[in-house]
């Protein structure tokens, strides 16, 4: 769980999970993010071997991020917790431990 800990990388994750995108397509998705901080969060993401990122020598410079095969099975997992969550909504609501909804 400390790899996804952060504001956004939680966002970035499911919005790499149908492959790669590029930078200025994240802000767009994410736009309440400082890209700034989207980008130390990627960094952290790629040092953690969850994300890739693809450099293509073209002027100018094109940089996607995508999934590896690690942060695909990270998102198996997610998706497992995930729907436990929305299995057992009721209980999570009487104990107050309901998290932010999400959809995967």
């Amino acid at each position: 769980m400390d790899h996804v800990s952060g504001k956004w990388k939680f966002e970035l994750l499911y919005n790499l999970k149908s492959g790669a995108v590029r930078m200025s397509e994240l802000e767009r998705l994410i736009p309440d993010a400082n890209p700034r901080v989207l980008t130390r969060q990627l960094r952290a993401l790629e040092k953690d071997g969850i994300v890739q990122r693809k450099i293509y020598a073209e002027v100018p410079q094109r940089v996607e991020y995508s999934l590896t095969d690690y942060g695909k099975a990270l998102m198996k997992l997610m998706k497992l917790i995930n729907q436990f969550t929305v299995e057992h909504m009721d209980l999570l609501k009487k104990n107050d431990r309901l998290p932010e909804p999400c959809v995967l």
